[in-house]
């Protein structure tokens, strides 16, 4: 009856937020609508925290992954991940963290291999914490948080000498 409607999403509708199955909806509603792309927090978290998701010769490609599985969704192959290289970002990834860390590993991701969480990413209440992938399922993370593992996570490019003395000077 001539009324706008918006929906809001923090992030980008299409990267976990449901907005491919809530376009659909609509269209077989025959309800027009207009998708704005947003910044998916799998590359804003990160970024927030100094952690780039690609870096040259520590990370030529990051991928993206959900650790929330909704019943009968295929499994993420966590073992092919930890083989590919490159950096692995996971959302919604909290509460299966241990068991994500402990497939990683078992699947030849070495132990060592350096993660930071990114907990409340670009609010005054972002914390950031860096350990192995064997320590994940110990430390203390609370959601909302994203899960960043690969070589670039022990890098915070926000705090490297000499980029702090260029924006200083």
């Amino acid at each position: 009856e001539g009324k706008r409607v918006v929906r809001l999403k923090g992030g980008d509708p299409f990267v976990f937020g449901r907005g491919g199955e809530e376009a659909v909806a609509l269209a077989a509603a025959g309800v027009r609508c207009e998708i704005v792309p947003g910044i998916t927090s799998a590359v804003a978290a990160p970024a927030a925290a100094g952690i780039p998701v690609t870096y040259r010769g520590m990370a030529a490609s990051f991928t993206v992954v959900t650790g929330h599985r909704q019943h009968g969704e295929p499994a993420v192959n966590w073992a092919a991940l930890g083989q590919a290289g490159g950096t692995i970002v996971v959302l919604m990834g909290v509460a299966q963290r241990g068991a994500i860390a402990a497939e990683l590993i078992a699947g030849g991701m070495s132990a060592g291999t350096p993660v930071a969480t990114i907990h409340r990413a670009t609010t005054g209440a972002q914390a950031v914490q860096r350990c192995a992938l064997a320590e994940l399922a110990a430390i203390d993370v609370r959601s909302p948080a994203t899960l960043v593992i690969g070589a670039v996570a022990a890098l915070d490019v926000t705090q490297m000498p000499a980029l702090h003395h260029h924006i200083a000077g």
